[in-house]
């Protein structure tokens, strides 16, 4: 019964790239399967999600060498500050679970067995995929949104959104048309949708972008000064964004704050923003009224997390609800970096909360399921700040009727039903992170 449980967990697995641990609140998650569900003609090419975690062995013994010497060096007498013992203390809690999430991956030999193969994407079915990013319609030089919007120019570009027979329908709705098509937008300041059942192709500046079906995004014109004015003001665009009705909110949002980090500015990944400024975000004006799950990704900085529950959630307008943990390994299912290491923990948190719209119906108050606590996501890690698709997970705690309406604020990149905003939703949509699967 065991031997037979554990084949329909790999079976699951193979199909929704999610893994569910026996018994316990444990699951493993492969990005790239998951975010391939949303993509019908293209996949995200597992070589390019995984680099930063499949390395030559060399390198892999260097950065054994490095965490020796960081271990040697936490070694000299130091005294933790309040601060830092709250931490500690929070940690602490955490530790014992996070070691059986650790275990459970470890008697998953199946699981494992497939886990050392995710780069190849020998079991994610796209082997006999083949990169499209170099293509000679694909620009090799990658495109920073950020920047562009800082140029006087930026109101004036444009992206196409390249139509296939086979979605594209004509001026009255009616059947599909014979003939391919495109459609041109201005690319900032305006929701964009897809609002067809494939994938789309979409080109800027030369470059290529894939789109997943049903999706959509809104990229921001702003420059960093513009930015700090723009969210001191109740980030004034994001408003376009609540809808006119109340009972048209949305149902599970997202929040990936580029959070003030000494590490993120250093490597000049992205602008970060002081926290203060999250406070205008207008969470409860985009919560459906009969509630919404509000997922906030955080460091493990104290500061951070005492800012969340004393002043950013109450400012929301959001109820705490339960602590998630992203849990970090590489593909022999070691942490990427020893449990205890204080300053470079091996995982992140996700702090859920429930808000509702302004106007609440006392008859139906809520349709958000009771969410289980200290879950942990295990996963391999993708590029830089890249989080692992957690929005499938979160659904599974929605009910009431129709569908759920999903959005992402500070977005990197876009999946199959969600509204995806920021200033770079577009970054991991460049075509150098796909395959193309249509000779599949």
């Amino acid at each position: 019964m065991e031997v037979s449980k554990l084949n329909q967990n790999l079976s699951t697995f193979l199909e929704s790239g999610i893994y569910r641990f026996e018994d316990s609140n444990f699951v493993f998650i492969d990005p790239v399967r998951v975010l391939n569900q949303s993509y019908t003609r293209f996949g995200v090419s597992p070589s390019s999600y995984y680099s930063r975690f499949f390395e030559s062995s060399d390198t892999t013994q260097q950065q054994s060498s490095n965490s020796r010497k960081r271990k040697r060096k936490e070694k000299k007498p130091y005294t933790l500050n309040e601060r830092e013992r709250a931490a500690d203390r929070r940690h602490q809690e955490a530790k014992p679970f996070l070691l059986k999430a650790c275990e459970s991956l470890r008697r998953a030999t199946d699981l494992l067995e497939v886990i050392s193969k995710l780069r190849d994407g020998s079991d994610s079915g796209s082997s006999s995929s083949k990169s499209i990013g170099s293509g000679s319609s694909s620009s090799t030089v990658e495109h920073s949104f950020i920047e562009l919007g800082r140029v006087w120019q930026a109101p004036l570009y444009e992206i196409t959104l390249k139509f296939h027979p086979s979605n594209d329908r004509n001026e009255a709705g009616g059947s599909p048309t014979t003939q391919s098509c495109e459609r041109v937008h201005p690319v900032f300041n305006n929701l964009i949708v897809n609002e067809t059942s494939e994938d789309l192709e979409a080109e800027f500046m030369n470059t290529r972008y894939i789109l997943p079906q049903e999706s959509s995004f809104y990229v921001l014109l702003i420059n960093v000064f513009a930015f700090y004015i723009m969210l001191k003001s109740d980030l004034g665009q994001i408003h376009n964004l609540i809808p006119a009705e109340n009972d048209r909110g949305f149902n599970l949002i997202v929040v990936d704050p580029p959070w003030e980090n000494g590490s993120a500015h250093q490597k000049l990944k992205y602008p970060t923003l002081p926290n203060k400024y999250f406070l205008s975000l207008p969470i409860k004006k985009l919560s459906h009224t009969e509630g919404a799950i509000v997922a906030l990704w955080v460091t493990n900085r104290e500061k951070l997390r005492c800012f969340v529950e004393e002043e950013l959630f109450p400012t929301w307008g959001v109820k705490y609800m339960t602590t998630f943990y992203w849990l970090k390994v590489n593909a022999d299912s070691s942490l990427i970096s020893d449990l205890d290491l204080f300053h470079h923990r091996p995982y992140e948190c996700v702090i859920l909360g429930q808000c509702h719209g302004e106007v609440v119906d006392s008859d139906n108050m809520s349709k958000i399921k009771t969410v289980p606590d200290n879950q942990v996501i295990i996963s391999v890690p993708g590029d830089y700040s890249r989080k692992p698709p957690i929005g499938g997970l979160l659904k599974e705690y929605i009910s009431g009727h129709g569908p759920t309406r999903c959005l992402e604020l500070f977005a990197r990149e876009m999946v199959s039903g969600w509204v995806s905003w920021g200033n770079e939703p577009l970054h991991f949509q460049d075509s150098q992170y796909f395959d193309d699967c249509r000779d599949r």
